[in-house]
């Protein structure tokens, strides 16, 4: 098993190029199934959940080819041979539900695995089964699969959401493609990566207003076609490479970066005492001070402070002048990096969904263990900072989501290392 090396103190001088949205990827990659024509995506990010959601579209008989490297990835769905969904593969990343709206829109038909459960919480598939029923969807759970039909296709409807789901919301908008008459999903969530799915439907022929905001409104049409589009930046890749500056000093410029992406976390680093500039190339970061000053975080859908840059904002604090206070509103389960933080000489203390982060001067390199994917990089940022060497292991979770990080922090002048037990 992978562990991550990293001895700290080295300040970091230079650019890092940040890849395609795994968020965004994951729900475009699924609209394939919504048409008999290629979609073809560039800017994809090269990761292992990427290659989980290709193992399940070729397992429902979708053709999928990789090029430059996996930075392009064509799609097609002419000749497929499931409408199922099996545990095997559904189990290993929760994403894999994205499956079920589209295949319900097309085929008229899903049988879909329930996902297994998650570290940082259970994450359930109600709102997606209501949300679908509501549109005409009959669906059972039976043996641990959902068993959906929709005879005669769906059909338009008012759907609300309970919750701003990202998951639901980005179904039911695959979903409302293909539905005879006109949906209107209430309370959706309005990410960047809904966003981008939109306008990538909508290269696809979807008719579709009011992406980016609480109510998005579809006009089903009779087919899709093909497509060429280009994945949004990935803002957690984004933020994560903001933050590395601020442990050890330095200036890094993260390349494709864009403001509106990361707005509400790059008003919680400029609190801080940190500069974040756009240039014509991307965001530019310098920490103004010695040290960043303490800030409070509250965790939000967007356009709040993002549940996936929480961890890696912890670890920022915990070198911060001062004492900060967090509050996870999303996900419970969500401060499991905490105690390995502890273990380098942080000051945490939690309290159900709220972490109360005490400043200290310096952390102290430790063999650290992480729990969940965002933990893994938020401990390998801690890394940077901490006297000595820090070992990151388990770092099995980092490849889901982050490629090649030891190669774009060791470009800008990291000493970190991959080693393999």
């Amino acid at each position: 098993m992978d562990s991550i090396v990293v001895t700290g103190g080295r300040p970091l001088q230079g650019q890092i190029a940040i890849a395609g949205a795994k968020n965004a990827a994951l729900a475009l990659m699924p609209a394939t199934l919504l048409s008999e024509e290629p979609l073809t995506l560039t800017n994809a990010p090269r990761l292992s959940d990427i290659k989980t959601m290709t193992a399940l579209l070729q397992s429902l008989g979708v053709e999928v080819t990789s090029m430059q490297d996996g930075k392009v990835q064509v799609l097609s769905s002419h000749a497929m041979t499931s409408t199922t969904a099996d545990y095997e593969i559904v189990r290993k990343m929760r994403a894999s539900n994205l499956v079920l709206g589209p295949l319900l829109a097309r085929h008229h038909q899903a049988v879909v695995s329930l996902p297994g459960g998650c570290a940082i919480g259970a994450r359930p598939m109600d709102i997606h089964v209501t949300a679908l029923e509501a549109m005409g969807a009959q669906i059972e759970l039976r043996e641990g699969y959902l068993h959906a039909k929709a005879p005669g296709g769906l059909k338009g409807a008012r759907v609300p959401l309970r919750f701003a789901s990202v998951g639901a919301t980005e179904n039911v908008l695959m979903a409302a493609t293909l539905a005879k008459g006109t949906t209107v999903i209430e309370n959706a969530a309005r990410e960047p990566e809904i966003v981008d799915l939109a306008h990538c439907l909508r290269r696809m022929g979807a008719q579709i207003d009011g992406e980016g905001t609480s109510t998005i409104t579809v006009q089903g049409v009779d087919r899709l076609g093909a497509a060429t589009h280009p994945v949004v930046t990935d803002r957690i890749e984004l933020g994560t490479y903001m933050l590395a500056p601020v442990f050890c000093g330095g200036e890094v410029e993260c390349l494709g970066g864009r403001m509106e992406l990361v707005a509400s976390f790059a008003e919680k680093l400029d609190a801080a005492g940190v500069d974040v500039t756009q240039t014509d190339k991307g965001l530019k970061v310098r920490l103004r001070g010695d040290r960043p000053r303490a800030v409070d975080v509250v965790t939000e859908p967007f356009p709040g402070f993002p549940t996936d840059l929480q961890a890696q904002m912890m670890a920022m604090l915990c070198l911060a002048e001062g004492t900060s206070v967090l509050e996870e509103r999303i996900f419970e389960n969500r401060f499991m990096h905490a105690p390995e933080l502890v273990r380098m000489g942080a000051r945490i203390e939690v309290q159900g969904g709220q972490a109360t982060v005490q400043g200290v001067d310096r952390l102290k390199g430790a063999p650290v263990m992480a729990t969940d994917l965002r933990a893994s990089v938020s401990l390998i940022l801690a890394g940077l900072a901490a006297e000595g060497e820090t070992v990151v292991n388990r770092v099995y979770h980092l490849d889901r989501g982050y490629e090649h990080v030891e190669d774009k922090l060791r470009g800008v002048g990291a000493q970190i290392a991959r080693v393999s037990a």
